[in-house]
């Protein structure tokens, strides 16, 4: 009972200092009540309750302007029922390709609002791949942006009676969002009573990408209140969101920002300067990006830089990828120390965060635990590692998906789901991730991680970036190849790069192969596309 009394009271002072329980009108705390009934306390209920909150204050900013929440809960509104009066009827499944704009919202919580499945779809997906996705998942509308209509032209080859919606558009089409809400706008979908799930893909690191489906359910108070105590939001606070929404970090940042009233300011394509623009011009107190973002912001001149304070900042939180410890420094240092690492998974959405404070004391950790979340690192038999050793990290949390598409889940012992990934904890309790537990390269029969080769590589100081890659070797088994990319006006020659990692790791470490590119490869959220380096290396 003490336990428990304890727990509310701790919950209820996190809801105070975030500023979700605030002196309201009853009548609107009522309305609130009655949104969250209506919609079922799904992953979308933010957007009705902010209507409720707040109908008057800004909800969403994007290229075209202002949408108030209440402005935005009856789009919503009318793109739901206009999705259930089409002439094929109700999609069941609706994939959503689109960027970041009021049409990927509204698309979203409108075909969640009715019970639809929604799958949300890579902008990067080429015919090919956007076809086999597609047809997996037996997605019978897609709503996308007009520039990827000849991709989706080619994916819905085999599918002439998927219904086809488009959302950004800057020419004339049958069949537009914008349309559909102008024909609908003051009506109320019908409400199916099913709860539709959305359908996250993951990143395709070991293959092809999976459908991973989330319902909201398992997430609840204890989860809000994990992400409270570690990142500092505030209710009804402007944020800026340039992290891709289809992606599962961008998604999340979407969906907590809209479940605190807060006004998402976002865009189309992320611009480094533009997005130092949108903190400054309308105070944002938040950041969400990706990893990669962070290093093209601190790649502008510094005169542009210093055009900009981003003093308003409280946290720029990044996931998706591994951080630059070096970019993380100077990025804190000129814009104060605001930066938050989150260590996330489709599958098991927040597993650590690390804090300004960690970052400092370890730049290229992953973080602590989230509250609720448990980390074990374990070995292949399941043995738990000690302090410092490397082996498989296994999470438990409430926030576990509901299991990929394909029937298919991820390896669990004793409820602890894998993550994929390979890492150690410190003494400290921080996570660190040496990377993916199929990344692993054995050449000679000694086992190489390629972070820890990345690392030496990006030591040097003409190195940019640098990734290290695995190929099959008739002799080793697997051989070392890595790529780089030089700091402008950098002069070092692949030799003197492969002198600098022998000098500092055993010999066996020392790429075989060695390139120097313009650039990596990278998809949207900034992961490094290493099939695309594998595709550059002959065999041999």
């Amino acid at each position: 009972m003490a336990s428990r009394i304890n727990d509310t009271v701790g919950l209820i002072s996190t809801l105070a200092r975030a500023r979700m329980i605030a002196p309201l009108r009853p009548d609107r705390y009522l309305k609130m009540a009655a949104a969250m009934r209506r919609e079922g306390l799904g992953m979308t209920v933010g957007f009705a309750t902010a209507a409720q909150r707040c109908p008057d204050r800004p909800g969403l900013i994007d290229e075209l302007g202002t949408l108030t929440w209440r402005q935005l809960d009856e789009r919503i509104n009318a793109l739901g029922a206009a999705l259930q009066d089409l002439p094929s009827g109700q999609p069941q499944v609706v994939g959503i390709m689109c960027r970041n704009h009021r049409g990927f919202v509204e698309a979203l919580v409108g075909a969640n609002r009715i019970g639809s499945d929604i799958l949300l779809l890579n902008t990067s997906f080429a015919g090919p791949a956007l076809a086999d996705v597609v047809n997996r998942e037996d997605v019978d509308a897609v709503i996308y942006d007009e520039e990827f209509t000849a991709t989706v032209d080619r994916a819905l080859a085999d599918k002439p009676n998927a219904t086809r919606i488009v959302a950004w558009t800057d020419g004339e089409h049958d069949r537009t969002v914008e349309k559909l809400i102008a024909e609908h706008i003051g009506q109320q979908p019908e409400r199916t009573g099913r709860k539709g799930k959305v359908i996250l893909l993951t990143s395709g690191t070991t293959g092809a990408p999976k459908g991973a489906k989330q319902s909201g359910g398992g997430a609840g108070v204890g989860t809000l209140k994990a992400i409270l105590d570690r990142t500092p939001w505030r209710a009804e606070e402007p944020i800026v969101i340039v992290a891709p929404m289809f992606h599962a970090w961008g998604f999340s940042q979407l969906i907590f920002a809209a479940s605190m009233a807060c006004t998402v300011v976002t865009r189309r394509k992320f611009d480094p300067e533009a997005t130092l623009d949108l903190i400054d011009r309308y105070q944002a107190t938040g950041l969400a990006v990706v990893p990669v973002m962070f290093d093209r912001i601190m790649e502008l001149p510094a005169e542009v830089r210093g055009r900009y304070s981003g003093r308003s900042l409280r946290f720029a939180a990044a996931s998706g990828s591994r951080m630059r410890p070096d970019v993380v420094i100077a990025f804190m240092d000129q814009f104060g120390d605001v930066i938050y690492n989150n260590y996330n998974a489709t599958e098991a959405g927040m597993i650590a965060t690390a804090t300004p404070a960690d970052l400092r004391a370890a730049p290229d950790t992953a973080g602590r635990p989230a509250g609720g979340t448990e980390i074990r690192i374990l070995d292949s038999d399941f043995n738990e590692m000690p302090t410092g050793e490397v082996g498989t990290i296994y999470v438990r949390n409430d926030t576990q998906f509901d299991g990929y598409t394909s029937g298919k889940t991820k390896h669990f012992h004793a409820d602890f789901m894998s993550s994929g990934d390979v890492g150690y904890l410190d003494e400290a309790g921080r996570l660190f991730v040496v990377g993916r537990d199929d990344e692993m390269i054995v050449s000679g029969g000694e086992n190489v991680y390629p972070i820890e080769v990345e690392k030496t590589l990006t030591a040097h100081p003409d190195v940019a970036e640098a990734a290290v890659i695995g190929v099959d070797d008739e002799q080793y088994g697997q051989r070392l190849a890595a790529f780089v990319v030089l700091e402008p006006g950098a002069s070092a020659d692949v030799e003197a790069l492969k002198q600098h990692v022998r000098e500092n790791l055993a010999n066996y470490k020392v790429p075989r192969e060695l390139s120097i590119l313009d650039e990596l490869p990278r998809g949207n959220t900034g992961k490094i596309l290493r099939n695309e380096l594998k595709a550059r290396v002959g065999d041999s």
